[in-house]
């Protein structure tokens, strides 16, 4: 049976809290960079996917529906660390209470660009040494660690502000990757959890 993943399950959310007249307390408390060019993006590509998963449960070719489940995970993986990403970017303190996010001029610490990629996040702590966070979604230990030691050594060389920390934020630390980042000097693992509350929003009568 196609189980409608996560990012399909928030198309179905965008269209009840709309019908509901949820949204906007919603969008207040939950999702601020929803009306930003990003946010619109991902508001779309809710609705678009919840569409075609629609469609998908409507047929009943099963190459059609692996295809659909298989860019849709895709799609839920960007969508849910682009999430994961912005709200931590603007709550450094549920990581550390005096992490901040990384400015320069015009440019801040949200994918931060690198010679070979982008950093998640880069903040600062309350001693001015630079704090790379990496987000995993998935599954990698070695990737994971080695792209985030090579980001650490590009901050330190580049910077000019010592020798960085790092950061590590799943959902799941298996203990392989507690054990890698024992010999890694500097990086620290967090696990997130997410959670969503709803409230109604009241209206007045004429």
């Amino acid at each position: 049976m196609f189980q409608k993943p996560t990012v399909v399950r928030k198309g179905y959310l965008v269209e009840l809290f709309e019908a509901r007249g949820l949204m906007d307390g919603f969008v207040q408390q939950h999702w601020l960079g929803r009306h930003t060019e990003a946010g619109e993006r991902r508001y779309k590509k809710f609705l678009e996917l919840k569409l075609r998963n629609e469609a998908v449960l409507g047929s009943e070719l099963d190459d059609e529906v692996s295809e659909v489940e298989e860019d849709s995970s895709e799609e839920q993986r960007f969508a849910l660390e682009a999430d994961l990403r912005d709200f931590l970017a603007a709550n450094l303190h549920v990581i550390e209470p005096s992490l901040k996010l990384y400015r320069d001029g015009e440019q801040d610490g949200v994918e931060f660009p690198v010679d070979g990629g982008r950093i998640d996040i880069l903040a600062i702590d309350r001693n001015g040494t630079p704090v790379v966070i990496e987000l995993k979604l998935s599954k990698g230990r070695n990737r994971a660690i080695g792209q985030l030691l090579y980001y650490m050594g590009w901050i330190d060389q580049n910077l000019g502000k010592g020798h960085s920390r790092g950061i590590i934020v799943a959902r799941d630390i298996p203990d392989d990757l507690v054990l890698a980042t024992q010999r890694a000097l500097g990086v620290s693992l967090y696990r997130y959890r997410v959670s969503m509350t709803v409230e109604p929003v009241q209206h007045s009568t004429v």
